[in-house]
C-alpha cells in the first residue's frame, strides 16, 4: 500500500516531518476505513485525535483533497470522500487499465533479480493468505500490505517510475473500497495469486492479463454483494 508518501518522511526535518506524518496517518485512516466515507473532518476534533496544529492539519487535508480522498466544502470545511458502487467499478477499471499495460512492459524487461523479487513477494502474500484462509484475521492490514507489494513486484520491471506511482495511487483507492466492505476472499485469491506468479515467471502476458481481469472482477463482485455501497444506478 502507498501509505507512505513519495518522499520518505525520514528524509525530512522539522515542520515538514510533522506534516508528512500527519498526512500519512490521515491517509491511512481513510483507506483503512477508520475515517468513514462522508464523515465531517472538524479541525477541533482532529487536533485532539492527531495531536497536530490547525495549519498542519489544513495542509494535510489539502493534499488529501488533491489525492481524491477528501472533499473541500468551502466554508463548511472538509469531509471524507464518499463511495459508491459506480465509484468501485470506475476505480477497478482504471486499475486494470494501468496494471495490464505495466505487466506487459515488466514481463518484457524483467531480469533474474526481478523474478526473485516476484517469488519473495508472493511467498509473503501466500503466508498471510494461508493464515487468513484458516480463520486468523489478526493480520488483515499486513495481508493487504503484502497484496500491494506483490502486485507492485509484478510490474516493477516496467521501467517507468511514474507508471509505478500512478498504479500505487489507484491501488490505494481500490483498497479503500475493499477495506470498507471487508471483502476478503482468501480461498479464491490465493490460487489466483499463485497463478499470476507462475504467469510472470513464464512471461505469459495474455495469461497474466486474463488472470488479473478475473481477480479484479472477483474482488468487485464480492464487495458489491455485501451491499455496503448501496444500489447501482442504471444508465
Amino acid at each position: 500500500m502507498t501509505l507512505a508518501s513519495p518522499q520518505d518522511p525520514a528524509e525530512l526535518t522539522g515542520r515538514e516531518t510533522v506534516g508528512a506524518t500527519i498526512y500519512q496517518r490521515l491517509r491511512s485512516d481513510i483507506i483503512m476505513g477508520r475515517l468513514r466515507p462522508g464523515q465531517r473532518l472538524r479541525l477541533d476534533q482532529l487536533k485532539e485525535d492527531y495531536a497536530a496544529g490547525a495549519s498542519t492539519l489544513r495542509e494535510a487535508l489539502s493534499r488529501l483533497t488533491a489525492d481524491g480522498f477528501v472533499l473541500a466544502e468551502g466554508q463548511r470545511g472538509f469531509e471524507v470522500s464518499p463511495i459508491s458502487a459506480e465509484g468501485l467499478h470506475e476505480i477497478a477499471a482504471l486499475r486494470l487499465l494501468i496494471e495490464e499495460h505495466a505487466l506487459a512492459l515488466s514481463f518484457a524487461q524483467g531480469t533474474l533479480e526481478w523474478e526473485a523479487e516476484v517469488i519473495a513477494a508472493h511467498h509473503r502474500l501466500d503466508s498471510h493468505e494461508l493464515r487468513l484462509e484458516a480463520g486468523d484475521a489478526s493480520e488483515i492490514i499486513a495481508w493487504r500490505k503484502s497484496d500491494w507489494q506483490f502486485h507492485q513486484a509484478l510490474i516493477a520491471a516496467c521501467g517507468s517510475r511514474v507508471l509505478m506511482q500512478t498504479h500505487a495511487e489507484v491501488f490505494d483507492k481500490y483498497l479503500r473500497y475493499q477495506m470498507i466492505a471487508l471483502a476478503f476472499r482468501p480461498a479464491a485469491s490465493r490460487p489466483e495469486h499463485l497463478a499470476l506468479k507462475e504467469a510472470a515467471l513464464a512471461r505469459d502476458v495474455p495469461e497474466a492479463v486474463a488472470l488479473l481481469r478475473r481477480h479484479l472482477q472477483g474482488g468487485v463482485d464480492q464487495a458489491l454483494s455485501l451491499g455496503v455501497f448501496g444500489p447501482q444506478t442504471t444508465a
